[in-house]
């Protein structure tokens, strides 16, 4: 296949070419669910990386997928430099094929039992699929770190055109592990968040003690025009952790880090943000400044600067429009 061919393989969720290859040279090879691949080294190790990659979340989020299309075809060429265990998630399969972000509901507000009505979505199904592979691949034995990188792309432009939200409920050496080697792979930000939503990411943290986080890489795109070379840094370090099975830093590169300081929530459809779509992710604001309303709800910054993450007045309501972040001076 070429490029384009590979990438388009990704993305309806083909894996055919990749699952014989390893399969061929001895691999434990399943596929649990359409657009869901695990591969398992053929020796038993107690001891090695399980490593959970996803893209397609959400489904206009489109670099991940070229990016990871692109190193699966090239580690599956020389299958035997697989040095960890592998899934491989490729997640809202019908809003991809539509190029668009979601068709019912948002997939990463579904990680979670407690879904209410979006129950009867199309998504909740997905979820669900996805969930028991992701428990099928953590769960049982083995002494090994587990790892989960869940690939976006943001919304709006942002000040570091690279960032990641790491739950804070990570084990602490994890925790430090994983913000090193994001910074190595060239994440300029990470934002701790204490207070978990029904991500992808955080559903790994909390039920299975995985080291994860949402990476965001740029901005959305179409799929098959996205300028890869400003992920080149982290293409190249998922492809050393691939062929390794190691989880050190990549480089010695030390990301700014963030927590959050308040969630935005939408609780009406009087929901209003108090500046405009074009501000961009970590925009700062001054101690006191009106951030948004809502009815009779005022959310305003704190004692300390803030900066804005992920706003969106377009959520449904009950949903989080957005995070307000401060720089975190202190060691993780």
């Amino acid at each position: 296949m070429n490029y384009a061919a590979n990438v388009q393989a990704l993305a309806e969720a083909d894996f055919s070419e990749v699952a014989d290859s390893f399969a061929n040279a001895g691999y434990q090879v399943r596929l649990p669910a359409k657009g869901i691949l695990q591969i398992a080294l053929p020796t038993p190790a107690s001891r090695r990386l399980r490593l959970l990659l996803s893209v397609g979340v959400h489904g206009d989020e489109t670099a991940p997928i070229e990016m990871l299309a692109h190193l699966l075809h090239a580690l599956s060429a020389e299958p035997h430099a697989l040095q960890a265990d592998l899934m491989v998630v490729v997640g809202n399969l019908a809003a991809i094929a539509q190029g668009k972000r979601y068709l019912e509901v948002d997939l990463n507000r579904l990680f979670t039992s407690e879904r209410g009505v979006l129950q009867a979505a199309a998504e909740a199904e997905r979820a669900d699929a996805i969930m028991r592979a992701t428990a099928a691949f953590f769960g049982g034995d083995g002494g090994g770190e587990k790892w989960h990188l869940d690939l976006h792309t943001a919304i709006r432009k942002s000040h570091y055109p690279t960032f990641a939200i790491v739950p804070d409920v990570i084990a602490n050496t994890a925790k430090r592990n994983l913000v090193a080697w994001l910074g190595g792979a060239g994440i300029g930000a990470i934002i701790l968040n204490a207070k978990l939503a029904p991500t992808y990411s955080a559903y790994t943290a909390t039920q299975f003690g995985v080291a994860s986080c949402t990476a965001e890489l740029g901005q959305i795109g179409v799929l098959g025009a996205n300028d890869l070379s400003q992920f080149a840094i982290t293409s190249a370090a998922l492809d050393t952790m691939l062929r390794s099975g190691g989880t050190l830093a990549f480089r010695k590169v030390m990301p700014q880090v963030f927590q959050v300081a308040q969630e935005i929530v939408k609780r009406s459809e009087d929901f209003r943000l108090n500046f405009d779509r074009a501000t961009q992710n970590f925009t700062a604001f001054e101690p006191g400044t009106l951030i948004a309303t809502d009815g009779a709800c005022r959310y305003s910054v704190g004692a300390a600067t803030e900066y804005v993450v992920f706003p969106n007045p377009d959520v449904r309501v009950g949903q989080r429009a957005g995070l307000m972040v401060v720089r975190r001076n202190r060691e993780i």
